[in-house]
């Protein structure tokens, strides 16, 4: 941390993606670490980093290269010492990380639900009409519920897919509640239940990376850590490690509650909708044990059509 320590009185170099919704994310985490620290804000410095994610949008992310592409840069410049701290959607963060990274904090959770732009409910979609997303698990989700309806390709940051959907290129559309709460588009759309359409695993929730042996950044993030979110969160993240999910597997994973205990709820399915299974588990957060149990009972209990896109739990 020499090239922070030698700036007199900047504490901490925040890198984000380039993205209105990372910069969002990355506002917002600035401004959680004055307030805990009693910084001002040019104490805390934000760098943006261009992401490979970000700069390939005419293919589905899991045809070229899956959730890395949203994170190698930032993690190159963790391990270079160019930025202290990695601010990051979860959603879009690989179950396997490297040793020498850490989470060394997760904000409060945000809206976990998806939000359905261009109908006022999945019933009411018109017959046959196409829905932008290049969500393998939006897709399955959709077709599950809806087989008659067509899926179309749709990628880009919050602005452009509500763009396109716009001009026409799909009928209908979906979106996280957090990233257009967090963009203040609020009122967009008609948000959909959980209990309904479960989201995706780790949705809503930002997770601040660092170098695992960096003590004095640990130590200044840990104010900002809550830790319900964080018992969420990890046991979903843990459900997909042993699930062997990567960006082409079709699950939705949800946990409620917190550290006191976790219930979580989880459904694969296969890519055309036509199959899912679902299953849900409680334990005590911050049992990654339990997540696990449950990835393989389902595996161990889904057709062919929905084993075949997982690696399966070790």
């Amino acid at each position: 941390m020499s090239d922070r320590d030698s700036s007199n009185d900047l504490k901490l170099r925040l890198g984000t993606r380039r993205s209105p919704l990372a910069m969002a994310q990355a506002f917002e985490t600035r401004e959680r670490l004055c307030v805990a620290h009693g910084w001002r804000e040019d104490q805390v410095e934000l760098v943006p980093v261009l992401a490979s994610g970000d700069k390939i949008k005419d293919r589905p992310l899991a045809d070229i290269g899956g959730k890395a592409l949203w994170t190698k840069e930032l993690d190159a410049w963790l391990a270079e010492g160019r930025i202290d701290v990695a601010v990051n959607s979860l959603k879009d963060v690989e179950t396997e990380r490297p040793a020498e990274l850490t989470i060394g904090a997760i904000l409060p959770r945000a809206d976990v639900r998806d939000v359905l732009l261009g109908a006022s409910s999945i019933r009411a979609i018109p017959r046959g009409a196409k829905v932008g997303t290049s969500s393998p698990r939006r897709a399955a989700q959709m077709l599950n519920a809806r087989p008659d309806l067509e899926i179309v390709g749709f990628r880009g940051n919050v602005a452009t897919r509500m763009a396109k959907l716009a001009a026409g290129e799909a009928d209908i559309t979906l979106l996280a509640a957090a990233g257009l709460e967090r963009l203040g588009e609020t009122g967009v759309g008609t948000p959909l239940e959980v209990s309904e359409w479960p989201p995706a695993a780790s949705q809503g929730a930002i997770g601040l990376e660092c170098r695992s042996g960096d003590k004095a950044t640990l130590d200044l993030l840990a104010p900002l850590d809550d830790a319900d979110t964080r018992a969420q969160v990890l046991a979903e993240r843990a459900f997909l490690l042993a699930l062997g999910g990567t960006c082409h597997s079709p699950v939705a994973a949800h946990a409620a509650g917190g550290q006191d205990g976790v219930t979580l709820t989880a459904i694969l399915f296969s890519p055309d909708g036509a199959s899912k299974i679902c299953g849900s588990a409680s334990f005590a957060g911050g049992d990654n044990i339990a997540p696990a149990e449950l990835a393989a009972k389902l595996l161990g209990e889904a057709p062919a059509n929905i084993t075949d896109v997982f690696k399966g739990a070790d």
